[in-house]
């Protein structure tokens, strides 16, 4: 900055010398307004610890780095590790959005999910297992039966001849039990990777990133990995992660997808991690209207579940409908 004094004129050698050591503590020290604007990013980078109960509460992150260009491997470790701790915070009680009692059932209604959302597997089903509880059962089931009840699934008739081909397989291979190796998962009619690591990491405790949509286009967006093959985004992430992190880190990812980060316009102004994406500002950063994009129980709106977990009503969450109710 230029040395304008708004008194100087021309003064003596000494009173020019005491200004030429005054003024820059004053302007170093003086810029207030500066302060006030960079104050949002700071508080908006805190606000997770109120959003874990409400995002509403959360305020807009009106200033956002865009911290990826040259971004350091440590930095980046730093910033992903940040954001699942603050989705940690904002979704304490993640969970697998599919209704399930074992890992049977499980498989299953991961299978069906492939190109329909959690809530249609969920109110479908309870038909199913209702009528095919076991492998074996539904190994010998009737194949227009299976698609009849399949049908609200969509791609019914593919899913039918997955489910029951699994079915088979676990009854001829495993004796009708789910396996709990990745390799053997990944070598059931309709598992692949993903599939397999919902299982593993639900059913078995065994640690697992689910690669799904939600998870794809999130992390691209927070700039964690260019990848766009979903092994490849597995590797890249998995690396950024202790091991032991992986299975809660897709909840929490695949949440916040599902809830504020949406594909077609994410609630940017609502969303408590802003001032760590890089991608702020790709969709509503109003507040008041990023809230009214808010979904499930972040909006006040029933979840996924028929029969979620009792810490996800605990936090406020509602359970979803059966199919054909309201």
């Amino acid at each position: 900055m230029g040395e304008q004094n708004s008194g100087g004129r021309k003064k003596p050698a000494k009173a020019t010398k005491k200004a030429a050591v005054k003024e820059p503590v004053v302007k170093q020290v003086a810029p207030k307004k500066a302060v006030k604007k960079s104050a949002p990013v700071k508080k908006a980078t805190a606000a997770p610890k109120k959003a874990a109960a409400a995002v509403k509460d959360v305020p807009a992150a009106k200033t956002v780095a865009a911290p990826p260009k040259g971004e350091s491997r440590t930095a980046l470790v730093r910033r992903a590790r940040r954001i699942n701790r603050e989705l940690a915070e904002v979704y304490p009680y993640a969970h697998p959005e599919l209704d399930f009692e074992n890992p049977f059932q499980l498989i299953v209604a991961t299978v069906l999910s492939a190109q329909t959302t959690d809530l249609r597997v969920n109110q479908t089903t309870p038909g199913l297992f209702a009528k095919y509880p076991t492998p074996e059962d539904l190994a010998a089931a009737n194949p227009e039966e299976v698609e009849e009840i399949l049908r609200p699934t969509g791609f019914f008739r593919a899913k039918t001849k997955s489910v029951i081909g699994l079915s088979k397989a676990l009854v001829e291979q495993f004796g009708g039990e789910v396996p709990g190796r990745l390799e053997d998962l990944v070598k059931l009619p309709g598992v692949g990777r993903k599939t397999a690591f919902v299982v593993l990491g639900n059913a078995f405790g065994r640690p697992g990133i689910t690669v799904d949509t939600h998870f794809q286009r999130l992390v691209r967006r927070w700039q964690w990995t260019a990848e766009s093959d979903p092994d490849k985004i597995e590797a890249a992430v998995g690396a950024l992660f202790p091991k032991s992190d992986w299975t809660d880190l897709s909840h929490h990812v695949i949440w916040h997808g599902r809830r504020i980060c949406h594909a077609r316009k994410p609630a940017c102004g609502a969303c408590p991690i802003a001032p760590l994406c890089p991608a702020y500002g790709e969709g509503e950063t109003d507040p008041d209207k990023a809230r009214k994009l808010l979904k499930y129980e972040k909006g006040g709106f029933p979840g996924q579940r028929l029969n979620p977990p009792q810490s996800y009503l605990d936090a406020g969450g509602k359970a979803a409908p059966p199919l054909g109710a309201g």
